[in-house]
C-alpha cells in the first residue's frame, strides 16, 4: 500500500495501513485535543479521589482516605441526633402504662410511626408488608381478631418480649401439640379431621364425623375445648372460626394432626430497646385486630 491510497479522495487524512477486502482501508484520525486532555483530567481526578476519599476494599476495611470522610459516621452521627432529639418522648413511653398510649394523640402518634419502622424492619420478613401472615409457613395475620395467645396490647407486648416457643428466653410462652400419627390410627385421624370440618363450617364426610367426635373429646378436647374454641392460656387454636394458621382443608388438617405443628417466634426482649418493643405493641395493636385490655 503506497502512503496515500489512490481511493482517497483529496483533503483525507493518511489511513493506518491496515486494509480490508482489498480497498476498504482505515483512516488515522488523531482524537481531539479537547477530548485528550479531558481524558488525562479524570485519570488525575480519579487518583486524586482515591487517595482523599475511601476507596480500595482491604480484607477487613476499606482504605480510609487522607480526609477521613466515611458514610458510616455520616449515618452514626444522624442516628444518633434523631435518637437525641426523640429521647424526651421514647421516655414518656416507656412510663406511660400500653393502656394509655392511645389516651395522648402525641404519644400515640409517635409510636405508631415508630412501630411502623421497627415492623417493616424486623417483622415484615415473617409477618409480611402489610402484617397479612403466610398461612402455608405458619405466619399468622396480625390483621384479624384471632390471637393465640390474646390480641390485647399488654398481650402483644408480651409476645413480642419473649416470643414463643423458642429456647433463648425462660419467659417464652410454650405449648406443643403431640403428633397424634404416632397415637392414633389412620381411620382415627380421619375421623377426627371430619369432625373439624363439621365444627368449623365445612363440607365433611358425616359418618366419619359423627366417630370423630368421640375422638376429639378423649384426644384433643384438653387443649381446644370440648367445643373446639381453644384455650389462649396454652396457645391453643380456636377450631371452629374460618382463621387458619396452616390451612383448614382435608389435607392440610390430616397433616397437622398426623405431624404436629410447631412454630417458634424469636424473643425481641434482648434485640429491641423498651421504646422500640412498645412502639410496635401499639403498631400491631392498631392494625385491625387489636383488642381491649381483659376485664378485671
Amino acid at each position: 500500500m503506497s502512503d496515500r491510497d489512490p481511493t482517497l479522495k483529496p483533503g483525507d487524512p493518511d489511513t493506518t495501513g491496515h486494509v480490508w477486502d482489498e480497498d476498504l482501508c482505515e483512516f488515522n484520525n488523531p482524537l481531539p485535543r479537547w477530548w485528550l486532555w479531558i481524558f488525562y483530567a479524570t485519570i488525575v481526578w480519579g487518583i486524586g479521589y482515591t487517595i482523599a476519599y475511601p476507596a480500595w476494599p482491604l480484607i477487613t476495611r476499606a482504605t480510609p482516605g487522607v480526609l477521613g470522610f466515611s458514610t458510616r459516621a455520616e449515618v452514626a452521627a444522624e442516628i444518633e441526633r434523631v435518637a437525641a432529639k426523640n429521647a424526651a418522648i421514647e421516655a414518656r413511653l416507656v412510663e406511660t402504662p400500653l393502656t394509655e398510649v392511645a389516651a395522648d394523640p402525641d404519644l400515640h402518634g409517635f409510636a405508631v410511626n415508630k412501630g411502623a419502622a421497627v415492623f417493616r424492619t424486623y417483622c415484615a420478613q415473617c409477618h409480611g408488608a402489610g402484617a397479612a401472615g403466610v398461612q402455608a409457613a405458619g405466619y399468622p395475620s396480625l390483621l384479624d381478631d384471632d390471637w393465640l395467645w390474646g390480641g390485647d396490647i399488654e398481650s402483644i407486648h408480651l409476645t413480642i418480649t419473649h416470643g414463643i416457643r423458642n429456647t433463648t428466653d425462660p419467659d417464652a410462652r410454650w405449648s406443643e401439640m403431640p403428633a397424634f400419627g404416632e397415637i392414633l390410627s389412620g381411620e382415627e385421624i380421619a375421623q377426627v379431621v371430619a369432625y373439624v370440618q363439621q365444627i368449623s363450617g365445612q363440607e365433611h364426610d358425616a359418618a366419619l364425623a359423627a366417630a370423630g367426635e368421640t375422638v376429639f373429646l378423649d384426644n384433643c378436647a384438653a387443649c381446644h375445648g370440648e367445643d373446639g374454641k381453644g384455650m389462649r392460656e396454652i396457645g391453643a387454636p380456636n377450631l371452629t372460626d374460618a382463621i387458619w394458621l396452616y390451612g383448614g382443608d382435608e389435607a392440610a388438617l390430616t397433616h397437622t394432626v398426623t405431624y404436629a405443628r410447631f412454630g417458634v417466634m424469636p424473643a425481641w426482649g434482648d434485640r429491641l430497646t423498651e421504646a422500640q418493643i412498645r412502639a410496635v405493641a401499639v403498631y400491631v395493636h392498631g392494625l385491625g385486630g387489636g383488642e381491649a385490655p381483659p376485664e378485671e
